[in-house]
């Protein structure tokens, strides 16, 4: 058992500085880009994107894995920067409909083709079955705390 929690100690640590890595490549190329956008803006705008039509704030706090108020202020950043629309759906009074702006759809258009290559940079040197067992092992690990918690 001890040899074990010696394998384990670190992974915590160890994921918190891939995490930062990839957060940081990201940041790097926003910047470069002359983008003012954070990495919660850019999952929500694209998140936006590839929901088109029917985008609504309850699905994108649904997909997002962020709590509500959180998902609320960053759409509301990305309403005041002129990159979303943000109305009611015809009918439906309820949810809120979320658009791009011509300004948004530029965004998207500038820094997704940077996206994509980040997201190749990640399983670089990869074959496809040792990334299928790293996305087992992190849905396991994700599986243990949330199942742990219930």
């Amino acid at each position: 058992m001890l040899n074990q929690i010696d394998e384990i100690s670190g992974i915590g640590l160890h994921l918190d500085l891939v995490l930062r890595k990839i957060q940081d490549a990201y940041l790097k190329k926003f910047d470069e880009l002359g983008v003012d956008l954070t990495i919660e803006q850019w999952v929500i705008l694209h998140r936006i994107s590839e929901l088109g039509r029917t985008a609504s704030q309850r699905e994108i706090v649904r997909t997002n894995f962020r709590n509500r108020a959180t998902t609320s202020r960053v759409i509301g950043k990305l309403e005041s920067k002129g990159w979303i629309s943000k109305t009611r759906f015809d009918g439906d009074q309820k949810r809120y409909k979320l658009e791009l702006t011509r300004k948004g759809k530029k965004i998207i258009k500038l820094v997704l083709p940077h996206a994509i290559n980040l997201r190749k940079l990640a399983v670089k040197n990869l074959d496809s079955e040792e990334f299928e067992i790293f996305l087992k092992v992190l849905d396991q690990i994700g599986y243990n705390y949330y199942s742990e918690q219930q």
